[in-house]
């Protein structure tokens, strides 16, 4: 059975740090990318990065670059999302979620929900003073 399970989500204070992580069971997380997604109370559901299975590259949002950063061990059929100077904007619930296709450098769907599937149940971030 696929399954993602994320975890890491937690109560911080602006400008403070979170590690997510998204444990994958039931297949062989390196021939997938992995995407984290957010979602807001009354907003979509927004792509945050992606990594990829092959050659290691990565995707962020606008609103993150710089300052999360995604990475994945194999070994451990783990993805992480380090998030470092974090503000009340990121507030919101996240997922992590398999690509069903590949994505080339310069290829924008990455951030397209509906391009994903075998979601988890998602992780609260809560950025507040």
């Amino acid at each position: 059975q696929v399954q993602l399970v994320e975890s890491g989500g937690a109560l911080v204070q602006p400008g403070g740090s979170l590690r997510l992580s998204c444990a994958a069971s039931g297949f062989i997380l390196g021939y997938y990318n992995i995407g984290w997604f957010r979602q807001a109370p009354g907003k979509e559901r927004e792509g945050v990065s992606c990594i990829s299975s092959s050659d290691g590259s990565t995707w962020y949002a606008d609103s993150v670059k710089g300052r999360f950063t995604i990475s994945r061990d194999n070994a451990k059929s783990t993805v992480y999302l380090q998030m470092n100077s974090l503000n009340p904007e990121d507030t919101a619930n996240y997922y992590c979620a398999i690509a069903r296709r590949i994505f080339n450098s310069y290829d924008s769907s990455w951030s397209i929900p509906s391009l994903y599937g075998s979601w988890g149940q998602g992780t609260q971030v809560t950025v507040s003073s």
